[in-house]
């Protein structure tokens, strides 16, 4: 799409609430060596802030493209390693992690599904944005960036378009002439990144405005459809063989898990992450425990 034509077809706050429903009905790239994202700093507390700007989809993905996209993996550890991988479920294939963890939560073994808690798949988004304020790293103002994020602020992003109560008026923060910066605030509870604080401003045109400036942002969004591409996801089979053996069920059949079972499987547990992961960061930090085996 032409920035003339974003300009004058602007992703309706219908269409967008309406993909937001889909979105949550049923749940759901780049590491940070990626130069593309943009990442928030925080400090020796555990806190930090940034202004950002989310920016509508990218011209490069057509005109049927939505501004963020929604991914799914896991990153959990057993007793033959790590199973670090995305989810198949991303692409709406069948996922050999999701189906094992179906069958030990209806086996109605309350261990089990403390099991399933622990190796669920994760989700994230990740859309375009424009970094408007960024203290720590100031060299990144100006600059069009990805962004990953977790459900916490993907809720926060829904609220201001869907508002809860009857005087508010619906936003859509993607849109750059009546969009909003979101101002994110993050905090150390409990050694988890807390994102409560953050919020929209109020209702403002991106860089004043001045469609010459706009295009110019618009022209240097980076593709979201790359995100879902297949090619990013692993066949089924390969990683059935993966997860078998993190669990150490290599060369043997899987068991059928019933509530009446005495021998219960092998627990599979997640490193505790650091004061700074949070479910709203990637899996790097269980990418390098793995790669230490």
């Amino acid at each position: 799409m032409s920035f003339a034509n974003l300009k004058r077809n602007r992703d309706s706050l219908d269409k967008l609430t309406k993909a937001i429903e889909t979105t949550t009905q049923t749940a759901e790239a780049g590491s940070k060596d990626d130069t593309r994202f943009w990442a928030p700093t925080v400090d020796k507390s555990g806190n930090g802030m940034a202004v950002i700007r989310f920016l509508p989809a990218p011209s490069i993905d057509g005109d049927d493209g939505l501004p963020w996209v929604r991914r799914f993996d896991h990153g959990f550890q057993g007793p033959g390693g790590w199973f670090i991988d995305n989810c198949l479920t991303t692409v709406g294939d069948k996922c050999p992690v999701c189906e094992h963890n179906s069958t030990l939560w209806n086996s109605g073994v309350e261990a089990n599904k403390e099991i399933v808690r622990k190796q669920k798949r994760r989700l994230s988004y990740v859309a375009n944005i424009y970094v408007i304020s960024d203290p720590s790293n100031p060299e990144n103002e100006g600059t069009v960036r990805l962004y990953k994020f977790g459900k916490k602020i993907f809720d926060k992003i829904s609220e201001v378009m869907n508002p809860e109560f009857p005087d508010e008026t619906p936003l859509n923060p993607f849109d750059l002439w009546e969009g909003a910066n979101f101002k994110l605030k993050i905090r150390n509870v409990e050694g988890y990144r807390n994102y409560d604080k953050s919020e929209f401003a109020d209702k403002s045109a991106l860089l004043d405005g001045d469609d010459a400036k706009l295009e110019e942002v618009y022209t240097k969004e980076h593709s979201l459809k790359d995100f879902t591409d297949k090619k990013h996801f692993k066949p089924y089979e390969q990683l059935k063989a993966r997860l078998d053996k993190v669990l150490g069920f290599e060369g043997d059949a899987v068991p059928n898990i019933r509530a009446e079972d005495v021998e219960l499987p092998t627990p599979v547990t997640r490193a505790k992450a650091p004061v700074s992961t949070s479910v709203d960061d990637d899996l790097d930090y269980f990418k390098s425990l793995a790669e230490q085996e």
